[in-house]
């Protein structure tokens, strides 16, 4: 879905240039695809490194990730889809330690991820009064935005977990399952008159779980998996995704070469 939102002036004072991509369906496919890859390499990590290493490392990559991109001085497509790809690993290793290390359900941990990015959206849009991502144009903002995106990545790794793992739907099932339910926002957008900030967060929040059900499905090694390995699979879909994000890049650079803000 697109999400057809004026753009702030970034002109005024204070203000910063509008920093996330516009929200195409190229923007759709990348990001499931960095979920898929966020989930199996995190795996990949864990199984060929110490556990502390590939988690030590990651945290080191999350954070130089996020602040290239929050010290960029505007979008930056390869900047803003790396910052991504290292939340998405990253947030997989936290939904991880919750699970496998701290011990909490599955059911509980979804709750708990569930109601903290409930209570970041209210917090942000009593704060500034919209959450539309085409208004992040100041550093508080921005912060919102990133703390939203790095919830919603850890909610959807222990939701797909649970609905494969509890409910024991297996990970063909929940990637059907949802598949269907990203699409209900949008048809509801695009058709039944809802709100289109709404309707992209619930889509968003729906990538992830889609994501990695997809590719844990094809990763695993249990009984409901292919068994093709995290490795192989990080890699088909990391290939597609970089090519992509160059897409994008190259449209970017044909944009201002003509003088025309993205």
């Amino acid at each position: 879905m697109t999400n057809h939102v004026t753009l702030p002036d970034s002109a005024r004072s204070g203000l910063l240039p509008v920093k996330v991509p516009q929200i195409t369906a190229l923007f759709w496919m990348i990001k499931v695809l960095s979920t898929g890859m966020g989930e199996t390499f995190s795996d990949f990590l864990v199984k060929h490194l110490p556990p502390l290493l590939a988690v030590g490392g990651a945290l080191v990559l999350f954070t130089l990730g996020l602040a290239a991109q929050i010290r960029a001085p505007r979008y930056r497509v390869w900047t803003y889809w790396t910052a991504v790809v290292m939340v998405a690993i990253f947030g997989t290793m936290v939904a991880d330690i919750v699970d496998f290390v701290v011990g909490i359900p599955l059911g509980i941990s979804t709750a708990l991820f569930l109601a903290l990015l409930a209570g970041v959206l209210l917090l942000w849009y009593r704060v500034e009064g919209t959450l539309d991502v085409h208004s992040i144009d100041t550093r508080r903002r921005e912060g919102f935005y990133w703390t939203t995106v790095v919830v919603t990545f850890a909610l959807g790794t222990v939701a797909g977990d649970f609905t494969a793992a509890t409910l024991h739907l297996g990970y063909l099932v929940s990637s059907l399952l949802f598949a269907v339910a990203i699409a209900v926002p949008a048809v509801a957008w695009r058709w039944g008159g809802i709100d289109p900030v709404l309707a992209f967060w619930a889509a968003y929040v729906v990538t992830r779980p889609l994501g990695a059900s997809v590719t844990d499905w094809l990763a695993s090694d249990r009984s409901d998996g292919l068994n093709l390995g995290t490795g192989w699979v990080t890699l088909a879909a990391a290939v597609p995704m970089v090519a992509l994000i160059a897409v994008l890049a190259r449209r970017q650079d044909r944009v201002q070469a003509v003088g025309v803000h993205p």
